[in-house]
């Protein structure tokens, strides 16, 4: 079982995997705080602040006036059947400035790695006969 474990590990996907979960995660680290320290204060300056996350539906009507996100906090804590569709409306519009960013970012970075590539190796001997093999097939049938 050992051995199987060892095998399982040294497989070169698995490590690719872990590699690219590490670097993910200090990635997500360096976007979240781009988009909230650099991109999300000039967006609330422009929009002038707009929040949306105090906006909700209180099916039951007991609480249809509460203005203070204290007040609202403390009403969920009691159990009220609040419907926080503000919440989602805030999360939704940072998924898609997020989205974007990660976007460019990618586009940057195909575009500095382009030339990076090693060059295709040589076909073998195998392939270019089969090559050979192909072509004068093709030649035979017209």
């Amino acid at each position: 079982m050992w051995k199987d474990f060892k095998k399982f590990i040294a497989r070169g996907n698995v490590l690719d995997l872990a590699v690219g979960v590490i670097i993910g995660a200090a990635f997500s680290k360096i976007v979240t705080t781009l988009v909230e320290g650099i991109i999300m204060p000039p967006i609330g300056w422009l929009t002038s602040g707009i929040d949306f996350s105090s906006l909700y539906f209180d099916p039951s009507g007991r609480y249809s006036n509460l203005q203070d996100p204290k007040a609202i906090e403390e009403a969920i804590k009691s159990g009220a059947p609040l419907i926080m569709y503000g919440k989602f409306i805030n999360d939704l519009i940072i998924f898609f400035i997020v989205a974007f960013v990660i976007f460019l970012i990618a586009k940057w970075a195909l575009k500095l790695f382009a030339g990076l590539e090693p060059p295709p190796s040589p076909p073998s001997s195998e392939e270019k006969l089969l090559t050979e093999i192909r072509d004068i097939l093709k030649e035979s049938k017209n």
